[in-house]
C-alpha cells in the first residue's frame, strides 16, 4: 500500500513540473504578422522563389488583400538558405537568435530551410495590408543582402 501511495504521489508531482520548453522549430504561433497559413487546395496563384546565394529571384512581390499565394522556393544555389515571411523587426529579432542557434530547422507555415537543390512549398493568405519581408536568417545571408519585400495592398 505504502509503494502504491509512493507512486501516486510522484506521478502527481511530475504532473504538476512545468512543460519543457520548445524548441524553436516546433512553437506555435497564435497569429501571424503577414496573413495566415492559406488553404492548398484554394491558391489565388502560384509564385515560383529561386534563392541562390544572397538573393531571391523575385525579390519584390506584390499581393492583394485576401489573395492567397502558393509559393514555390526553390534552392538553386551552393549551400543551405531559408525563406521566412514576417515583418522586418520580427525578422531582425529571429535574425539575432539564429545567431546563437545557427543549425534551427523552422517547421513553421510562414517558413522553410531548404538544402541545396531542394524545393518546398508554402501556402500563405495575405489578410493584412503592409509591406511584409522574406529573408534568410542564416548567419551572413541576411546581413549580406537576401532579403524579398512583398507589398500587401
Amino acid at each position: 500500500m505504502k509503494n502504491i501511495i509512493m507512486a501516486g504521489l510522484a506521478m502527481a508531482a511530475l504532473c504538476t513540473l512545468p512543460a519543457p520548453a520548445h524548441s524553436h522549430d516546433k512553437h506555435a504561433h497564435e497569429t501571424y504578422s503577414a496573413g495566415e497559413p492559406g488553404n492548398p487546395k484554394k491558391p489565388s496563384r502560384t509564385i515560383q522563389v529561386e534563392m541562390s546565394e544572397m538573393a531571391y529571384t523575385p525579390s519584390r512581390i506584390e499581393v492583394k488583400r485576401g489573395e492567397q499565394i502558393r509559393f514555390v522556393i526553390r534552392n538553386v544555389g551552393q549551400e543551405d538558405h531559408e525563406f521566412l515571411l514576417a515583418t522586418t523587426e520580427e525578422n531582425l529579432k529571429h535574425a539575432e537568435h539564429m545567431k546563437q542557434h545557427p543549425h534551427m530547422e523552422h517547421d513553421e507555415p510562414n517558413g522553410v530551410r531548404l538544402a541545396p537543390k531542394k524545393s518546398a512549398e508554402i501556402v500563405w493568405k495575405f489578410t493584412k495590408a503592409g509591406r511584409f519581408e522574406f529573408s534568410c536568417l542564416l548567419p551572413g545571408h541576411r546581413d549580406g543582402g537576401m532579403i524579398g519585400q512583398i507589398l500587401v495592398k
